[in-house]
């Protein structure tokens, strides 16, 4: 088991400089193109213990309101009324984003500091259907970061028939 972030560090070894240059705190041309396109994210909270919750947001894509370059607004819509993440954001203001877009290989993290709105004049700009959200989670970004899609690759996540056939050969191992 490892006990210290130097042993870690001397198996992972150090990080190629472009890695660490990809952090950044405002958004790009290149972040917003992807929330444009993303219809779905990954919310991760803790409440004031550390017990963690990660939450799956989606719509259409371009749901994550863009409110200027450090700041997000994601609406919350109706599900299964539990808060588990509104509350730990209540406990505890951090907050991790990660926006997916099907099909493709970006991935974008977002850490920052969350506060739930119950109105703000862009509740509009977030209506479903003429719905205006009820709450909206408002994001102050810290951090920004474009992940490596070696995951997605690997995994092969936005391969249907591969993913079909590992389902179904999956299934027949636990009758």
């Amino acid at each position: 088991m490892l006990r210290s972030r130097t042993e870690l560090r001397e198996l992972l070894d150090e990080p190629h400089p472009v890695v660490i240059d990809k952090v950044h705190d405002q958004l790009t041309d290149e972040d917003t193109g992807i929330l444009a396109r993303s219809p779905f994210c990954l919310l991760a909270t803790s409440d004031a213990h550390g017990t963690c919750d990660v939450s799956p947001r989606g719509d259409a894509p371009g749901f994550t309101h863009v409110v200027d370059p450090s700041t997000l607004a994601l609406p919350e819509r109706p599900g299964n009324r539990r808060g588990d993440s509104l509350h730990n954001i209540l406990d505890n203001p951090h907050a991790g984003l990660l926006h997916l877009v099907p099909g493709s290989r970006d991935v974008l993290r977002i850490n920052g500091r969350a506060r739930i709105l119950t109105d703000a004049p862009f509740f509009d700009a977030m209506a479903d259907a003429g719905r205006r959200p009820a709450l909206a989670l408002l994001v102050e970004i810290e951090e920004i970061y474009r992940h490596c899609p070696q995951s997605l690759h690997r995994s092969r996540l936005w391969d249907v028939p591969v993913f079909l056939h590992r389902s179904v050969a999956s299934a027949e191992v636990h009758e």
